[in-house]
């Protein structure tokens, strides 16, 4: 009970101001708390308000929502925590996430009651493509809840390119790390069994976070590829955290890499991988 009560005090204010401290101290709404990207926490709850009550429908009711280990974030630090996931649509992934984070902010770690979303949990951010981000009202709109916007060096408007890497968006996640959880599709893609990119074991070398792996499932069924549209209604959706874990400063980069793809089971079947195979040699 102590620890759900805690969640809603507010946190030290970013900053040397003394009238900031006082301020926040007092400010258990979140009026005048900002974010490290500047946005006020107000807004983002204003906005996960607002997007939570339909999204809540498509989760809960229209399909039907499983999470397993929720109980693992029980004992989470309130700073510092990686999330990994595969990932299957554009949005529905993590709008799933967030209305999760703020029912364990209430202390519920199994079903959705949705009264949660007049206190969500606003100190979430997640890793998003910024031309995915740019690209609508929509995707601009869920910005506002906590988007780290990063430009990927393999792909741009649905074609493979190469272009240098976002060197700012490491010190981005750093940012939300320090200032609460941050969710991260180290795939960068929709696609099933992509390969992991070395960019999230970089963060884990650099941060050393508390690592939580989590398992999604459902959700292409479910969904259109953004995560906005129904393809197929009474859907089984599932969530499946995994024990919270840390890994070695001293890891090599692959050994994070070919662990991240184990955990979060993105392993190629053997089936899968046979067939690939075989369709390279019939074209090579």
């Amino acid at each position: 009970m102590l620890k759900i009560l805690r969640n809603f005090l507010p946190f030290k204010a970013i900053g040397d101001k003394p009238l900031a401290r006082i301020l926040n101290y007092l400010d258990i709404f979140g009026l005048f708390q900002v974010d490290p990207f500047g946005y006020p926490l107000l807004l983002k709850r204003i906005v996960i308000f607002i997007a939570g009550w339909p999204t809540y429908w498509r989760l809960a009711v229209a399909n039907k929502l499983t999470i397993e280990g929720g109980n693992y974030l029980k004992n989470l630090p309130n700073t510092n925590v990686l999330f990994i996931s595969n990932h299957q649509t554009y949005f529905a992934d993590v709008i799933t996430f967030y209305h999760i984070f703020s029912a364990a902010k209430w202390g519920m770690y199994r079903k959705l009651y949705p009264f949660y979303l007049f206190s969500p949990r606003a100190k979430t951010f997640y890793v998003a493509a910024r031309e995915t981000m740019k690209s609508g009202f929509i995707p601009k709109l869920f910005s506002l809840a906590g988007a780290i916007m990063v430009d990927r060096s393999w792909r741009a408007k649905g074609e493979n390119v190469q272009r240098g890497v976002d060197t700012s968006a490491a010190d981005s996640v750093q940012q939300g790390l320090n200032y609460g959880w941050v969710v991260t599709f180290p795939q960068g893609t929709t696609t099933a069994y992509a390969p992991i990119r070395k960019g999230t074991a970089h963060l884990i070398k650099d941060n050393n976070p508390v690592v939580v792996p989590v398992v999604i499932d459902g959700f292409r069924r479910a969904f259109n590829k953004t995560g906005l549209t129904y393809k197929k209604r009474n859907t089984n959706l599932k969530v499946r955290f995994k024990q919270p874990i840390y890994f070695d400063k001293d890891q090599p980069l692959e050994e994070i890499v070919a662990m991240v793809t184990k955990i979060i089971e993105q392993n190629v079947p053997e089936n899968i991988a046979e067939w690939k195979a075989e369709a390279e040699n019939l074209n090579s």
